[in-house]
């Protein structure tokens, strides 16, 4: 069975005689699939009312484990944006219901951010949307292949990685 990669290649291969049609497969397929990936994300936070910015605060919160909290210097490290970024991402997020500010007992100038009920529920049913459009995807691999996809993956990134200098927090 084919695909438009499959005559992606086929017809350059005829215009570009030293291009590789295996890696330029491997490449072509891997944007088609995080293309495909990146609208179908983009197509649950529209449905679910995020913006992207805003679940990514939920997401780092959430990924710290309880009380799903932190400080906004760390949290602005974690995102990758300056201070005053971060302030103006947290009102909206906070006009919405889905974190809380508050100051820390003894010092007023200790601020902490905190996921809220609303927030830790818009979280979990964003990433479960978002878990069921990756299971659809992923339904045309079997569990084998699937873990050999995973597998061969990792050792991709793994020299990619071992390749680059070190991603900031927010990458």
């Amino acid at each position: 069975m084919g695909d438009s990669v499959d005559r992606h290649v086929a017809e350059w291969s005829k215009e570009l005689a030293w291009m590789d049609p295996v890696k330029e497969a491997i490449f072509v397929r891997l944007a088609v699939l995080a293309r495909h990936a990146s609208q179908a994300r983009r197509e649950v936070l529209d449905a679910d009312g995020l913006a992207y910015g805003h679940f990514k605060v939920l997401l780092k919160l959430r990924r710290l484990g309880p009380p799903y909290e932190s400080s906004p210097s760390r949290l602005a490290d974690e995102l990758g944006l300056t201070r005053g970024a971060l302030s103006a991402r947290l009102a909206a997020v906070e006009e919405a219901g889905l974190i809380v500010r508050t100051h820390e007992t003894g010092d007023r100038r200790r601020v902490r951010v905190r996921l809220t009920a609303t927030g830790h529920a818009a979280f979990e049913a964003h990433a479960a949307s978002e878990a069921e459009g990756e299971h659809a995807l992923l339904a045309a691999l079997s569990a084998a292949e699937q873990r050999t996809l995973a597998d061969l993956l990792r050792k991709l990134v793994a020299a990619a990685e071992a390749d680059l200098p070190p991603a900031s927090p927010g990458q």
